[in-house]
């Protein structure tokens, strides 16, 4: 599944494509696509005619502001978008495409469907829907290490599940996660509230440090991710631990181990994050 990083560079790469292009007509291929409203000519009707004035990321949610709505879109596992030429073949799996008045095409193809879509009047998306309950975000200025100690504070989950809780901190997965927590030295199964101040200072640091490396390499094309021009993420090749099992630590040599933490597959240096 795209994290923040696959979703940021999809979202600058859109904005750069399809920013001041307005909406003739929408066709849906695969109406459970769109969530709301749950009637998808409703949908297809309060769209057309509209403007793209902007394209914006919040976790990992794209909000395309239009002239009196916002659509949020999630690209779930394989979810991808590309900007077309109307008279170019339509790939199979293609289920929402958005014509515009200018003859191109931005088309949504979802291989495995899972894509979601939802449309709000401007102004009521943070507070109904998807968006409501989510976290803080970790490339914003507020996310500070005393912001993060006071998310931390008195917590006995396990820090890698707290950092996937998208109700606490957004944006993070499972790629992120794990190299955050090796670059901070931490084990993953480490009582949230028993991080010491300078352990939650060297995480905070690395989360922002990993993301937003992240970010400038484009994201990582871990399976099918690709951004919004069909370009590969290139940050897979600087994976510290992540799918290296067995591979030696590039700090200590020792092999990496891979491991299940709170359902999810994990990866370690044992020597580099004692428990």
């Amino acid at each position: 599944m795209p994290e923040l990083p696959e979703v940021e560079t999809v979202v600058r790469t859109l904005t750069g494509l399809v920013v001041g292009k307005t909406i003739e007509r929408v066709s849906v291929h695969l109406g459970r696509i769109i969530r709301t409203p749950d009637d998808v000519e409703e949908f297809k009707s309060l769209v057309a005619g509209q403007t793209i004035h902007a394209i914006k990321r919040r976790a990992k949610f794209i909000q395309f502001v239009l002239d009196r709505d916002v659509l949020i879109s999630h690209l779930r596992m394989e979810g991808r978008y590309g900007l077309y030429q109307a008279e170019e073949p339509v790939e199979k799996h293609t289920h929402v495409v958005f014509h515009f008045t200018d003859g191109t095409e931005l088309r949504y193809r979802d291989v495995r469907q899972f894509g979601t879509m939802d449309l709000f009047a401007l102004g009521t998306e943070t507070t109904a829907g998807p968006m409501a309950k989510l976290g803080v975000e970790p490339l914003d200025e507020g996310f500070t290490a005393a912001a993060f100690s006071k998310l931390l504070n008195g917590r006995s989950t396990k820090i890698k599940p707290l950092l996937l809780n998208q109700e606490c901190i957004v944006g993070l997965g499972n790629i992120y996660v794990d190299e955050s927590l090796f670059l901070a030295g931490i084990h993953p199964e480490t009582p949230a509230g028993k991080l010491t101040k300078k352990q939650v200072v060297r995480l905070q640091e690395s989360i922002v440090a990993t993301l937003s490396e992240a970010v400038e390499q484009g994201g990582s094309s871990i399976k099918s991710y690709v951004n919004g021009q069909g370009e590969m993420g290139m940050f897979q090749q600087s994976l510290k631990v992540y799918g290296r099992k067995d591979e030696p630590c590039v700090q200590c040599g020792t092999p990496i181990v891979r491991f299940v933490v709170g359902g999810r597959g994990t990866h370690i240096c044992p020597v580099c994050q004692k428990q």
